[in-house]
């Protein structure tokens, strides 16, 4: 903890010779549990000097029947401050509502009875005198919850928490869960001891103070120190929250997160202390599809609460004397402080579509002139990225910060410049921009420009994958991101449960039949999980939640839980009660998934990324698909973001489906799914035919093969196309070269002799990254005669993860019951022997080990 020294415009009064009584002695409603060593000698308490009494003799000042004189060199004061404590009472109740709790309570609820009056006689004879009145000027040290005082504040002041994850990362004292959310402890909290601080102001300013005479009136109380000052200001009201630009003195450093530590206010509160985001203004006005700001080390942004005459300290080494002062008085002598423009303005700030005064959700971000977030009313000043943490209608994506509006907020803005940035999916061109908010600015509208129409091609958008989300921050994130279906999942973490709450097994958040528009709508499934086996995503399923969610044992599910199911359990009982089964975040967990498409109980395998201006589409998880597409498994692609956190873009990696001549709702959309035309993007939308035929679709040539035509279209609102490529088989056959233009279509006549199938693969990089993929479309069949698409290489690959998943329940996993464990083995093993099957039945004789016998066997 860094050591400032006490604000200079306080001089504590020394009340030696007028103590009358010792803490330990007072009797039980004046005593404070805490050690009395708490409360002696030198003490500053919310940057204010005082001097309190010592033990083992008289230390404070008892009012009880007679009157104390306190005798002053003559002082000048606009303020005399009091540290004092009033009696605990009993909260007075009718009699027969007191006899229901046994015994009454301390709770500090009773108010407005003089406790004492405190006297202040001028140097002329004359005299003020002010009443003390409990609750008002005093309070009890043990209260209840919202018992505070009012024209009195604690000793103990605010203080400022790091988050839970932020703790950890700089080695800071672990804070509870709920604090690190809420970012501070008021001092206020009725769980602690409080002594209160009242400022007296002195009516006569201008004459001198040569005695205080303090009398008992109906209460007994305490008196613990006193102190007095001459500022003008009222020494015990905070700000409101302030920002300055601070350059760093040399030898202060940024903390692993960012953030300046070592810094601190005497009267006052720094409430962050972050690097600076220095923005390129050409660049942010430009038509790049990301633009990051520059964080600096040798600056911060400091925002803080704080008495107009407080002074800044900054530490610079390891020495007690260390230590930068910055007098907050007088900025303009600081030539290492830029005061920014208070964000003090409000201004309605609207979205609309253009041609429409209608408001639609977005995704926004706004900052001012010094790189400072501005968010909205009601959004954090910091969007915490952390998973399991603030899980908000808020997105972070490296070093922006960003909010989801229903497309209307009030945000208070700064004076000057601000710039802005409005997203609102891949069919309508982002905003960024700047303008300039004056006193007369009330109210600013922006329009958003559709810029592609494939919504009204019949395509509709999915996120497979969204978890922790209440369904309706899920249905405006998803209106805001133009993900037309978010797929909302519960799940288990060990002992932690998410959206259990939120299931019901035929409630959709946003149809009609529900009350909302139909267009965009949310559908809490779940993710059924284990371990080592996997895990598996049970979509828009009717009737009973699928239990266990999890099994088998840490991390997915508790300590001590056997391995009751096989995940091709959990996807029978789905298709059984109507729902979509995807294998998730492709290509792991690489166990039992093998299994499951073997025997026919998947419908899609999922293109996963948290964050496509990190990662996009893996080319890891792109070839597992290629695998079971080369083994005639004809599962069609789709897209999710298994958005955990604020730092995951839900629809970031989205689904387009097609859903033909079907109307739009949630039980077509998974129709439209299970029909196979869909591509998977993170920005580009790409279209593919073959002979006519869309994704999904199988195309029948005779034994000698022949030629097909194939089609393709592609089409970006931001981020620019570098290459198109024909896939067949997994190969890319054919590549166009589009040069970063946002819009190209072709065709190319292909020749197939043998089995095979064709699909369109885009790349195009948020990173600038060559040959990173932005788009990838399911899969058209094309079989030649009777000839089967099948790959021996593959399918020995499968076979050996099918063995893994036999091997595992065999020998580590948490056995259940004799029934149980031969039900899920023969599942397994059912799966084997199909795959095994075809080997042989496509002539493929090979060495491998059966999964009930050690030794190995040649076929």
């Amino acid at each position: 903890m860094m050591k400032i020294p006490p604000s200079p415009h306080f001089t504590p009064v020394s009340l030696t010779e007028v103590f009358n009584a010792n803490q330990e002695q007072l009797d039980e409603t004046l005593q404070l549990n805490l050690s009395s060593e708490q409360w002696v000698g030198s003490r500053t308490l919310r940057g204010i000097l005082f001097e309190l009494g010592w033990p083992e003799r008289p230390n404070v000042i008892l009012l009880d029947q007679e009157p104390v004189h306190i005798a002053l060199d003559p002082i000048q004061a606009t303020f005399v401050l009091f540290l004092h404590t009033v009696a605990d009472q009993q909260s007075a109740l009718p009699e027969d509502l007191a006899d229901s709790l046994g015994s009454l309570l301390p709770t500090g609820n009773e108010l407005g009875e003089t406790v004492s009056e405190y006297c202040l006689e001028y140097v002329d004879g004359s005299v003020a005198t002010a009443a003390i009145q409990r609750r008002f000027a005093i309070q009890q040290a043990h209260i209840g919850w919202g018992a505070s005082a009012f024209t009195a504040v604690p000793a103990s002041e605010p203080k400022v928490m790091p988050s839970a994850a932020e703790a950890i990362i700089t080695g800071q004292k672990a804070v509870h869960f709920g604090q690190g959310e809420t970012r501070h402890i008021s001092g206020r909290d009725s769980s602690m001891e409080h002594l209160w601080l009242y400022a007296l102001p002195n009516p006569q300013p201008e004459k001198a103070i040569r005695r205080i005479t303090c009398i008992p009136k109906n209460e007994k109380s305490v008196i613990y120190a006193i102190s007095h000052t001459q500022l003008a200001d009222h020494p015990l009201r905070p700000s409101v929250c302030q920002k300055l630009k601070l350059t760093l003195p040399e030898g202060a450093a940024l903390n692993a997160i960012h953030e300046l530590e070592r810094i601190d206010i005497d009267l006052g509160l720094v409430i962050s202390a972050r690097a600076v985001l220095d923005y390129d203004r050409d660049h942010w006005l430009s038509a790049d599809p990301v633009v990051q700001p520059e964080q600096l080390t040798t600056s911060v942004i400091v925002e803080y609460s704080a008495h107009p005459q407080a002074k800044l300290y900054v530490k610079t080494g390891t020495a007690d004397t260390d230590i930068a002062v910055f007098d907050l008085a007088d900025l303009a002598q600081e030539a290492s402080i830029v005061q920014i423009n208070p964000a003090i303005h409000p201004v309605r700030l609207r979205v609309v579509e253009r041609g429409s005064n209608t408001p639609v959700p977005v995704r926004l971000h706004l900052h001012g002139a010094a790189g400072e977030y501005l968010p909205p009313k009601g959004y954090h000043r910091k969007v915490n990225p952390s998973w399991f943490e603030d899980n908000y209608g808020e997105f972070v994506n490296g070093r922006n910060q960003y909010c989801y509006i229903p497309g209307d907020c009030v945000v208070d803005l700064p004076h000057g410049d601000v710039f802005i940035e409005i997203t609102r999916g891949y069919e309508v061109a982002p905003i960024r921009s700047q303008f300039v908010v004056t006193s007369e600015t009330e109210e600013v509208t922006f329009e958003l420009e559709r810029v592609l129409y494939w919504r009204e091609q019949g395509w509709v958008t999915a996120d497979t994958h969204v978890h922790f989300l209440s369904p309706q921050t899920a249905l405006l994130e998803g209106a805001a991101e133009g993900v037309n279906v978010v797929n909302l999942l519960a799940s288990q973490w060990g002992e932690m449960f998410s959206n259990v709450g939120d299931f019901d097994g035929r409630s959709t958040f946003g149809a009609k039949e529900f009350g909302g528009d139909g267009e965009f709508l949310v559908r809490v499934g779940t993710e059924n999980r284990m371990l080592v086996l996997g895990h598996i995503s049970l979509l828009g399923y009717t009737g009973a939640m699928i239990h266990p969610l999890c099994s088998g044992g840490p991390s997915e599910s508790a300590l001590g839980d056997a391995l009751e199911v096989t995940m091709a359990d959990w996807a029978r009982r789905c298709i059984a009660q109507n729902g979509l089964v995807v294998m998730p975040h492709a290509p792991n967990p690489q166990c039992e998934r093998a299994a499951d498409i073997v025997l026919g109980l998947v419908n899609a395998i999922e293109m996963m990324s948290f964050n496509p201006f990190d990662a996009q589409i893996t080319p890891y998880g792109l070839a597992d698909w290629y695998r079971y597409l080369n083994l005639g498994y004809h599962i069609p692609v789709v897209g999710g973001s298994d958005k955990m956190s604020a730092a995951m873009l839900l629809g970031g990696m989205r689904t387009y489906a097609h859903l033909g001549e079907r109307e739009f709702t949630y039980e077509n959309w998974m129709a439209a799914i299970r029909g196979g035309n869909t591509f998977v993007t993170v920005g580009p939308l790409a279209e593919l035919t073959v002979e006519g035929l869309t994704p999904g679709q199988t195309l029948h040539l005779p034994a000698t093969g022949g030629t097909v035509n194939v089609t393709w279209r592609v089409e970006s609102a931001s981020l620019p196309v570098e290459r198109v490529e024909i896939v067949v088989g997994g190969q890319a056959v054919e590549q166009v070269e589009v040069a970063g233009q946002l819009a190209m279509s072709g065709s190319v006549e292909l020749t197939v002799v043998e089995s095979t199938w064709i699909a369109l693969r885009v790349r195009g990089s948020y990173q600038e990254k060559r040959g990173e993929i932005a788009a990838h479309t399911s899969a058209v069949q094309v079989l030649v005669g009777d000839k089967p698409i099948f790959s021996p290489v593959e399918a020995t690959a499968v076979l050996e993860q099918i063995e893994g998943a036999i091997a595992y329940v065999d020998t580590l996993a948490p056995r259940p019951d004799a029934t149980r464990y031969k039900k899920l083995r023969l599942t397994l093993e059912s799966a084997y022997n199909r795959l095994h099957l075809r080997l042989h039945q496509n002539g493929v004789y090979h060495q491998h080990s059966l999964p009930h016998h050690q030794e190995n066997h040649e076929h």
